[in-house]
């Protein structure tokens, strides 16, 4: 790619370096990396330490991914994000008084001092953040919630009897519904099961494992960092609404 002189590249030994580091200072461990379109972003994906467990045995995980791109078309991010061990779903660890994800753009030196810092070397967002998916396993959902939930996430037409047209789902609500009902991974677990944190799974399922996408490596850049992460995000606003 072409960029200008005051482009700032990060180097693959910088990222798996940030993560030595860490794993001794803080405990992580650097489970797996990797590369995605053709090597022009990378990837590392380091597990915290910390879990928390629903009810049914629903286990969870603390990560840390950091990902970079070589042509300018990422920025170094390091983003705090839960794995659900049942389904390998992932989510980004947003709270309401949480930023998320770190981002630093290639006009400016990669920091690792700074990113730990503005991260926080406790993810002292992770307690807060499991507390939000307990209260989700715990919120019962009726079915015409959960079509109501699904239609707002996916940006279609409310059911309205002035718009008969509006009940036929697309394929991409029948899909998802189907998954929320029982043919999702985990979706039968009592903290899922009618729950509107079944609904958040239905959809982060949905994005990192089944949506239609030209091959499974860009269905994980998207699922990370592209429509795919937005997508998910706004499922678990939408999530936390029913909770108010």
């Amino acid at each position: 790619s072409v960029v200008s002189q005051r482009y700032k590249v990060v180097q693959p030994q910088e990222v798996l370096e940030f993560y030595r580091d860490l794993s001794e200072v803080a405990g992580f461990e650097l489970e797996t990396a990797g590369v995605l379109k053709a090597g022009r972003r990378f990837w590392a994906l380091a597990r915290t330490g910390k879990s928390a467990c629903l009810k049914g045995n629903d286990v969870v995980h603390s990560y840390l991914l950091l990902a970079t791109s070589c042509d300018g078309t990422l920025a170094t991010m390091a983003i705090p994000t839960s794995v659900r061990v049942v389904c390998n779903n992932t989510l980004q660890m947003a709270t309401g008084d949480s930023k998320g994800a770190v981002k630093v753009p290639h006009s400016t030196q990669f920091d690792a001092a700074a990113v730990k810092n503005a991260l926080g070397l406790g993810l002292s967002s992770w307690d807060s953040f499991m507390r939000s998916l307990k209260d989700l396993s715990q919120r019962p959902v009726s079915r015409s919630e959960a079509d109501a939930y699904f239609r707002t996430v996916l940006g279609e037409p409310l059911a309205d009897e002035s718009n008969p047209s509006a009940l036929e789902p697309s394929r991409t609500l029948q899909q998802v519904l189907s998954l929320y009902q029982g043919t999702g991974l985990g979706s039968t677990l009592s903290s899922s099961r009618n729950t509107a944190w079944g609904l958040v799974n239905a959809m982060t399922e949905f994005v990192d494992h089944r949506r239609r996408a030209r091959n499974q490596d860009y269905r994980l850049d998207s699922a990370w960092f592209g429509q795919g992460a937005q997508l998910k995000q706004q499922a678990m606003t939408q999530a936390l609404a029913l909770l108010q």
